[in-house]
Formats: C-alpha cells, sequence, structure tokens
C-alpha cells in the first residue's frame, strides 16, 4: 500500500490491468481474510444505489485501523456539472477511517488531465486525496513491459520472445499478462520462455486467422466470418479473442487515419511503429473503409467490452451478434 496521508486515490486511464493491479496492493491493509472480508466493500458507480454507497463510505471499520471501499467507474454514473458536483460533495464526507480507492478506465489525453474534473478537486485538497493516470506502453516499449511481468509473475522471457509477444498483443496489457501466464505454466517456470514456446502455445494462429476474419467481414462474406469466428472460440478464449478483435480494427483505424492524411505504404512501417509484414496485411483492409465506419465499430466493441464486463451479455454471445450484423447475415 502506497506509503501516504492520503485516503483517497483516485485511478485513471486506459491501462485497465495496471489500474487493477495497483488497487490489489491495498489489499495489505488487512491482516487476515476474514478483516478483510468485513471492513472490504466493491461497488460500481453505475448500480450502487446513493443510500448503499453513503452507507459504505460512513461505516466504521471492525477490527482494523481503516476500511476499504472500491468504487469503479464514477464518470458513467456522474457526468456533466451537477454530476460532478454532487460526487464532489460526497467525497467531502468520506471519512479519514474509510480508504476509498476510485477506479476509471477511460480514455484520457495528457494535455486534459489539469482539466480533468477529480484533478481539480484533488488538487484543492491535497493531503487528502491524491491521483494517478495509467496509460499503456506504447508498441517499443511492450517488449520491455513484457519482460518485467514475466518477472513479476516469477519467471522469466526471452528478448526475442517478448517482442514476438508484443507485436501479437500489442499494447494489451491484460491479454499480454494472461499469455505470459500461459506461457510460463508451459514451461513449468523451468526456464525462461523461448521464441519456440510463444510459438507453439500463445496466439499466433489466431492472429493470423483473425486477419482473415477482418478480411471477411469487409467483404460482407458473412458464412466465412462465423465459420473462422466458431472455430476460432473453439480453441481460444473469448476474452482473448475479442482482445485481438479491438487490436485488429485499432490497427485498421490508425491505418486509415494515415492514409487520409497523405502518409504512403512505405511510409507505413515507421510512422505507425508496426512490422512490414503487419502493414501487409493491414493496408489493403484499410483502404476499403472509411475512417467514420471503423470508428463506428470501434465504438461498438468497446461498448461490448463494457456489457461483457457488467454480465449484461456473454462475451461470446455478443461477438456472434456482432459478426452477422457486420456481414449483413450472408
Amino acid at each position: 500500500m502506497p506509503a501516504s496521508t492520503a485516503h483517497i486515490y483516485y485511478y485513471f486511464g486506459s491501462d485497465e490491468y495496471a489500474i487493477r493491479q495497483q488497487t490489489s496492493r491495498f489489499n495489505k491493509l488487512f491482516t487476515d481474510s476474514t478483516t478483510a472480508d468485513m471492513n472490504t466493500s466493491r461497488l460500481d458507480a453505475r448500480t450502487v444505489s446513493k443510500s448503499e454507497l453513503a452507507n459504505a463510505l460512513g461505516a466504521m471499520p471492525f477490527l482494523a485501523p481503516q476500511r476499504l471501499v472500491v468504487l469503479e467507474n464514477i464518470s458513467k454514473r456522474y457526468s456533466g456539472v451537477d454530476g460532478h458536483q454532487e460526487f464532489l460533495a460526497l467525497l467531502e464526507t468520506v471519512p479519514p477511517s474509510t480508504l476509498l480507492v476510485l477506479i476509471d478506465p477511460e480514455e484520457v489525453k495528457s494535455q486534459e488531465i489539469p482539466k480533468h474534473w477529480m484533478v481539480k478537486w484533488i488538487a484543492k485538497v491535497a493531503g487528502k486525496a491524491e491521483y494517478r493516470l495509467f496509460v499503456p506502453p506504447n508498441d517499443h516499449e511492450m517488449p520491455g513491459w513484457i519482460a518485467a511481468e514475466a518477472k513479476r509473475q516469477g519467471g522469466s522471457i526471452a528478448p526475442g520472445a517478448a517482442a514476438r509477444l508484443a507485436e501479437m498483443t500489442g499494447q494489451e496489457t491484460r491479454q499480454a499478462a494472461q499469455e505470459i501466464t500461459k506461457l510460463l505454466t508451459y514451461v513449468n517456470y523451468a526456464h525462461p520462455i523461448g521464441l519456440e514456446d510463444v510459438e507453439a502455445v500463445s496466439l499466433v494462429t489466431a492472429s493470423i486467422n483473425v486477419f482473415d476474419l477482418v478480411a471477411a467481414l469487409g467483404q460482407r462474406n458473412g458464412r466465412k466470418s462465423q465459420a473462422l469466428l466458431h472455430r476460432l472460440l473453439e480453441e481460444h478464449d473469448a476474452a482473448e479473442l475479442f482482445g485481438l478483435i479491438i487490436r485488429q480494427f485499432r490497427l485498421l483505424i490508425m491505418t486509415r487515419e494515415l492514409m487520409d492524411e497523405g502518409g504512403t505504404y512505405k511510409e507505413a512501417p515507421t510512422a505507425l511503429a508496426l512490422k512490414p509484414y503487419i502493414i501487409e496485411k493491414i493496408w489493403p483492409q484499410a483502404q476499403k473503409i472509411n475512417i467514420e465506419t471503423l470508428l463506428a465499430i470501434y465504438h461498438r466493441l468497446l461498448a461490448m467490452d463494457e456489457a461483457a464486463k457488467t454480465s449484461a451479455m456473454p462475451l461470446d454471445l455478443a461477438l456472434d451478434t456482432f459478426i452477422v450484423d457486420l456481414s449483413g447475415g450472408r
């Protein structure tokens, strides 16, 4: 747990995996599981009632110096000036005996941070609250992040293997962490993960087939798209596959934006920091879809991810519906 006088922590940004890793450190506040269960509340701002939230924040700790309350998605519940004022007024009532961790996984640009409503409030209550922005490593940083994560999980990975895994997962830190766990189990922690292990165990085949899946979607070939999806779902976890699909559309958006700005195929590997073989596959796909369509699809994928996390719809069913809608069902 951070050494600080603060008792309210605001964690935000697009690297949800890093946010959850940081939040898990607060579990050290308690010496045993019974004390932890009795003094911990994990809530979602979108679904918790105002009275339930007020009770959780104001309750006294039991056989512990502090209670821990983790509250997620505050910006999705408390939006606009009125919503912000309502939530900030609630924060003013949180006693020091409650350690409050606020989780807000949202895309925030660096220039927007000083104007962010929570950051501005935290600046006014110095010592009472702290914030931290979490952004995923970029493509150049990702192999180093993978090496550090493998070490954190009790193993190691060869540089070439880390670079290959980074190519496949992109900036999806949660997916990369899952792959590292799988690979360390495969090598039984007996030796560093090698390139041959990555090729044998992780998502090389899935990555290739996701390119084919998106190509079939672009051709509005519903039968082929569904067949590829169902084959991938038989071989891979839905969450892993979904991460690859999100990454594919993010790459398409980056490539389409480069095209629209006058960038060329030859410039793409350097401009986008991608391997030439990825550009070779992604460039023809991006040529066939305009940026407006790509952004609409990407936002729908993010909404699907949100629905899966709140159990509104299972991810495999959501993917099936997504494919049918996008391909026209043919």
